[in-house]
């Protein structure tokens, strides 16, 4: 780090992802957690306490008019991403917002030309993609020869029926919760955009999908298949190619991280992707180089997700 320290951060709002960031935070060496916000003071006063905080904001407004604030994480519910992020951006703040960023494209292409024009740092919180477990999944690719499937998978069994990943004014359902995640993986292993996508939700009570399975079709003919969902459990992203295969078995966790290349397994030291996600935005904010996950990410991942969606509602496939 320079001498301008460890880069200061506050987090708007208080839900249960920040316990994974903040113990990210614990082990991060370019950033420090410094304060939080609710829109209850007393909630704030609570959660600060609890996390050892040292100062906590009784709404989001107040957090982004502290002057000693100069990053905050956004990890509100999806719908509130696009609308926070500008706030936060009008109010001198760099930005880690949680994913999805949005399924919009016009909010992230009015999000990054925003950050851009302000000399700020704004990235898409996907932090499976800062662990050491990515950097050699792209190392051993080539391995598998030439690439023609790609397989993800993302699902867990959710319990709670009040939970806001069910409500659709949220913009909850399993696509934007863990879907995303699949498409993440399937665009990075290709590495190129779709130019086709179809499809199929299954929705539940509330009007979102509790079950998402998409195809996504690629410029090089490489097709990649993906499952996301609330009713089964299971994590996986794999490469098939003419000269063998390739398997992360929970890429987006690293619980632990696991290859398995034709056979043969590699198991990663245990490694905390918060803590590497907090450090890039951390050091791009004082050394001014991009971070890891920046517009064209966002931007191909919102243009691929809204694909999905129309797909998914007309029951056809849509062309990127």
């Amino acid at each position: 780090m320079n001498a301008e320290g460890l880069v200061r951060w506050g987090i708007l709002g208080t839900g249960g992802i920040n316990t994974k960031f903040l113990a990210g935070a614990r082990q991060a060496s370019a950033g420090e957690v410094v304060a939080v916000a609710s829109r209850e003071p007393e909630r704030a006063t609570t959660y600060a306490s609890e996390h050892g905080i040292s100062r906590a904001h009784g709404s989001y407004e107040a957090l982004l008019a502290d002057p000693d604030i100069e990053a905050v994480y956004i990890s509100l519910p999806n719908s509130l991403h696009h609308p926070w992020t500008m706030t936060a951006l009008a109010a001198g703040k760099h930005v880690l917002c949680e994913k999805p960023y949005s399924p919009r494209p016009a909010d992230v292409e009015t999000a990054f030309a925003a950050a851009s024009a302000a000399g700020l740092v704004l990235s898409e919180a996907f932090m499976w993609r800062h662990h050491p477990q990515v950097g050699l999944l792209q190392k051993l690719l080539p391995g598998v020869g030439e690439l023609r499937t790609i397989r993800a998978t993302f699902s867990f069994v959710l319990e709670n029926p009040a939970d806001i990943r069910l409500r659709a004014d949220l913009d909850g359902g399993s696509l934007l919760d863990v879907g995303c995640y699949c498409v993440s993986g399937a665009r990075l292993l290709a590495g190129e955009e779709p130019d086709e996508v179809y499809g199929v939700a299954t929705v539940g009570p509330t009007g979102v999908d509790l079950g998402f399975t998409g195809i996504l079709h690629f410029p090089s003919g490489v097709v990649a298949e993906f499952t996301s969902g609330f009713t089964t459990s299971h994590r996986g992203l794999e490469a098939i190619g003419t000269a063998g295969s390739l398997l992360a078995t929970d890429p987006w966790q690293s619980l632990p991280a696991t290859i398995v290349q034709d056979g043969v397994e590699t198991r990663l030291q245990p490694a905390d992707p918060y803590a590497f996600e907090i450090d890039d935005i951390s050091e791009a904010i004082r050394s001014g180089r991009p971070p890891l996950v920046g517009r064209d990410e966002s931007l191909g991942q919102a243009r691929t997700l809204d694909a999905l969606r129309r797909s998914a509602a007309t029951r056809e496939p849509v062309r990127l």
